[in-house]
């Protein structure tokens, strides 16, 4: 379908973004009941996710890959919580800790996914994976238990402490929040709401960015932090000014979709914004090393030369750009 013209017309022009999907209820009315937890995790079909600095084993093969997820006792101690149950009635786990040992014969029937090919020696490639390499690749079950777990592990790994008093805080709640054990206070999970923009001109050519940060070739649209009191729209045209010169008017700005990023704390919140003519590029040099408007034929030229690097399809970025195209795009850092 040709989408051109049509990115302003809802999230579903966006189609179904790779850390936005789940096939999971979270089941956060058994958060707190302790017998349905402890009864949940002692029954032979509950699936446990282990995470291990944002990564967790996973089986490769033909064009997917799938998590490997092991009953209650192969699970290793460490935190615990719960990431929901199925239309089946299955309970889903996660814990950090060390990950499964990558063996296909112990670990066979634990993921209890779809097959995948075999690979070098007749068997699937199992190892290690983070959600930024393997989320495209992950049915929507997976994809969304992963997304959950990476952002509570995250979480939990920097917000040990209470804000308000220092004690070390203790996990609640299966995990969804720490408690104080001195002044009784909750903690719930921490989100950064930022925003990312594609900015277009009158002639719909789009704006196309590379940070300092990133080597040559590799390009993205707008992105930045929501500062405190200030509305998504209001962050797009601050974000678009300071980092490229550009003004847009807050009522050029059109919301699209969100994704959940969780690398470590992030909600992308995906806006379209229209630049009005004559204005140059000034680029702050500090956080944008260049930046420049592509045509879509220049787009698609510069990707097809090597010239241009976009971003890979597990980002909303990489949707947003594809929109705005109106077909498919490659993208790989």
């Amino acid at each position: 379908m040709d989408v051109r013209g049509h990115i302003g017309a809802g999230a579903g022009i966006l189609g179904r973004l790779t850390l936005a999907r789940s096939a999971v209820d979270r089941a956060a009315e058994r958060r707190v009941d302790t017998a349905w937890l402890d009864s949940a995790w002692a029954r032979p079909d509950t699936a446990v996710l282990v995470i291990d600095d944002g990564r967790a084993l996973t089986r490769f093969g033909g064009d997917g890959a799938e998590l490997i997820l092991v009953p209650p006792p192969q699970a290793p101690p460490g935190l615990r919580f719960l990431l929901g149950t199925d239309q089946a009635g299955v309970a889903y786990f996660g814990v950090l800790g060390p990950l499964p040992v990558a063996e296909e014969d112990g670990l066979g029937d634990a993921a209890g996914g779809r097959g995948t090919e075999p690979g070098p020696g007749g068997r699937p490639s199992v190892r290690p994976a983070s959600l930024r390499e393997v989320g495209e690749l992950l049915s929507d079950r997976d994809a969304g238990l992963m997304t959950h777990a990476v952002a509570l592990a995250n979480w939990h790994s920097v917000s040990t402490h209470c804000s308000r008093c220092g004690a070390e805080t203790q996990p609640h709640t299966s995990g969804h929040a720490r408690r104080c054990p001195v002044d009784g206070s909750d903690h719930f999970p921490r989100l950064d709401p930022a925003v990312i923009m594609l900015v277009t001109d009158p002639a719909d050519r789009c704006l196309l960015a590379r940070n300092a940060a990133w080597p040559e070739r590799r390009v993205s649209i707008l992105a930045g932090f929501v500062e405190p009191g200030e509305s998504a729209e209001q962050a797009v045209v601050r974000e678009v000014l300071e980092e490229t010169g550009i003004a847009v008017a807050v009522e050029q700005v059109e919301y699209l979709a969100s994704q959940p990023w969780p690398m470590p704390h992030s909600l992308m919140l995906g806006f379209r914004a229209h630049a009005a003519e004559g204005q140059e590029i000034r680029v702050d040099g500090e956080e944008i090393a260049e930046a420049r408007w592509y045509s879509r034929d220049d787009l698609a030229a510069s990707v097809a030369s090597g010239d241009l690097k976009l971003p890979p399809p597990v980002s909303i970025a990489h949707r947003i750009i594809e929109a705005w195209f109106g077909a498919d795009l490659p993208g790989a850092w």
